[in-house]
């Protein structure tokens, strides 16, 4: 099913190409959201998920624009929920409500960082590919301010830990270069602390040092939803709030050099 939106997708934007390129709204911002299952979000839905904003837009399956609400992604349907992606957008509203906020869900829960890259497979479907091909359709009607990556769970134990950072520098460099965006504001954001064994982190947080361009955001005082692995309702918005103070300091960075 997945891959098959994707096909559809593929399709609807090279048939619109076109006519999109004299469409692009630079007012229209757009974040792509990458990683695994806290960025699609696994915490459990309340009443503040029914409320919507027809400021922030989601590029749905089938790679259509609609109103935003969660869940937004749709990796496992049965399983996602509310993450950190309307609370990140609610924020860098409000310091611009001239604008929209366009979010890009591509996040697939479960997935180790080895899966994001070029022509790798993941439950029927391919992270990467999917992740870019969504996202070049999506700036077909607005301009790409950012990407959020939150990922780590997969790869957190003693062999592969020390390796990730190797491996996510590679992927933001990849990323830059597939989008044409060599300074792509790209932040990460640790993994939570109440996992069992939390060894990621020391390397996550070595990333703006790293690669350029980059921020980290911190998972401290953050709670799980009781299973010592997903951000409780509460956490995943704080996190997104995180995220977009985050961005907005990268952004400001930018624009004074």
């Amino acid at each position: 099913m997945k891959f098959r939106s994707i096909l559809i997708c593929l399709l609807l934007g090279s048939i619109s190409v076109v006519k999109a390129q004299n469409e692009v709204d630079s007012n229209f911002h757009l974040y792509l959201l990458i990683g695994q299952s806290n960025m699609a979000g696994r915490a459990p839905l309340d009443e503040q998920s029914k409320v919507e904003n027809p400021q922030i837009l989601v590029l749905d399956s089938l790679c259509n624009w609609v109103v935003a609400k969660d869940p937004l992604h749709f990796d496992k349907p049965k399983d996602a929920a509310v993450g950190p992606g309307i609370s990140f957008a609610t924020e860098m509203l409000k310091a611009n409500k001239n604008i929209r906020i366009g979010l890009i869900p591509c996040a697939w829960g479960g997935s180790p960082i080895n899966v994001w890259q070029p022509g790798a497979e993941y439950f029927r479907g391919h992270p990467y590919d999917d992740a870019v091909a969504r996202t070049k359709i999506a700036t077909q009607k607005g301009v790409l301010k950012g990407i959020l990556w939150h990922q780590g769970e997969s790869d957190n134990d003693s062999v592969r830990a020390p390796q990730y950072l190797s491996k996510l520098k590679t992927l933001v460099e990849r990323f830059r270069s597939d989008l044409n965006e060599p300074q792509m504001p790209f932040v990460v954001g640790e993994i939570g602390y109440f996992n069992k064994a939390n060894l990621i982190n020391q390397y996550i947080d070595e990333v703006p040092q790293l690669i350029a361009n980059t921020a980290v955001v911190s998972a401290k005082g953050l709670t799980d939803k009781g299973d010592h692995l997903h951000f409780n309702t509460v956490s995943a918005r704080e996190l997104g709030k995180r995220y977009a103070a985050a961005m907005q300091d990268l952004q400001s960075s930018n624009t004074k050099k």
